[in-house]
């Protein structure tokens, strides 16, 4: 009863602001409070806050004001930004059509050590989506992003870990971009950050906020989305493959629109000490053949029966037929990456852990597809395979 009495009072507030303030042209600089990724912010995204009141969060898109709950103050700053247009990161593409990140691999021939390689990552492992609507230790789980126009303030970077293979900064991060697993994690604390007006990429490996708008990060990668380019050869990013995070993401708004049309990023608990195109970088010491390398592509089975899986669910298994997953860093088994987002069904994604296992995959040789070792783009692939 107290959460409704709230919410009818906040749209009362969002009339009153309708009323006096006029609609915004573009976001403005930090992260847009546009929740439900519509391109604006409205009642949607007030409510989506609301129903978070009086609970602990270190998320920084609910928590405006870093005090590590949700409280009237978040509510009311997301307010003042009613009917602000916020720009969605699908108006960047994730690379050209024919950058095998997009590529079918449905027809490409299995890679010889295919089955080794599953045997090493787990048959009976379940798939498990790491990603959801619910929180963990206070955080969302999954891999936050956010955007920001070509006016947001640059700021400087401080690499700790691998300066000699990141790009040089500054980068157009705000200080109140998501950090994966919240400001308090001690995991990979991933930033992702699209600057839409250019279309670049810019991707934090284990960042920190610090005063004056500044950051420091173990490690930076910048991708023009717009270009094939890969990283240097042997270069790491903020990923340990040497590949882009924000591609390789599930996101809510895919599997709502019915269609993926891209691979997907995982993680594996073993790897080996080596490298396949497109990825740059290996994670490992160990030269045994049976762990797969960085980049490796997997691909759901084609006779994998998706018919009992609800649709949402299918969307994700069909992208896996047909485009297939990379393995793109050291983690645990058959994780499947993707964003945070309240709109998902945690039951439903938990389908995917018990009913998809390690056994129901196989690897991939994309070889075949290679223009250019040192370019993203891909051949067409074949129409089937043998």
């Amino acid at each position: 009863m107290r959460l409704r009495q709230i919410l009818c009072g906040l749209i009362f507030l969002m009339c009153l602001v309708t009323l006096a303030l006029p609609a915004r042209p573009a976001a403005a600089a930090g992260t847009c409070p546009d929740f439900n990724h519509d391109g604006s912010v409205d009642v949607n995204d007030v409510t989506n806050i609301a129903a978070r009141w009086a609970t602990a969060s270190a998320d920084p898109r609910f928590d405006r004001d870093g005090d590590g709950s949700i409280s009237v103050t978040d509510i009311q700053q997301v307010a003042v930004r009613w009917h602000e247009l916020c720009t969605p990161l699908s108006t960047c593409p994730f690379f050209p059509p024919d950058n095998i990140w997009n590529t079918p691999v449905d027809t490409l021939p299995l890679d010889a050590h295919s089955q080794a390689y599953i045997n090493s990552i787990g048959p009976t492992t379940g798939m498990h989506p790491d990603f959801g609507a619910a929180l963990w230790q206070g955080a969302p789980i999954g891999i936050p992003f956010t955007t920001v126009p070509g006016s947001q303030p640059l700021a400087p970077i401080t690499f700790i870990w691998y300066p000699e293979e990141s790009d040089p900064g500054p980068y157009p991060i705000p200080p109140d971009a998501p950090i994966e697993g919240g400001p308090n994690s001690t995991g990979d604390r991933h930033v992702l950050v699209v600057e839409h007006d250019t279309c670049h990429l810019y991707e934090l490996y284990y960042a920190w906020p610090r005063s004056g708008n500044r950051w420091d990060a173990g490690n930076g990668a910048v991708f023009n989305l717009l270009a094939h380019n890969l990283r240097p050869d042997t270069w790491t990013s903020a990923d340990a493959a040497g590949l882009p995070v924000l591609p390789g993401l599930v996101s809510y708004d895919e599997v709502a629109a019915g269609e993926i049309t891209h691979a997907l990023r995982f993680t594996v608990q073993n790897s080996q000490r080596a490298y396949v195109w497109p990825a740059r970088h290996y994670a490992s010491s160990s030269t045994n053949p049976a762990y797969p390398p960085m980049g490796q592509r997997f691909r759901l089975k084609a006779n994998f029966d998706i018919s009992a899986f609800s649709a949402s669910n299918r969307v994700i298994l069909t992208a896996l037929k047909r485009y297939g997953m990379m393995m793109a860093d050291n983690g645990s088994n058959w994780y499947l990456s993707g964003t945070p987002d309240a709109r998902w069904d945690d039951d439903d994604l938990h389908q995917l852990q018990t009913g998809v296992h390690g056994a129901d995959f196989e690897a991939v040789n994309v070889s075949s597809l290679m223009l250019d070792p040192d370019s993203g783009q891909a051949l067409p692939p074949p129409p089937a395979y043998p």
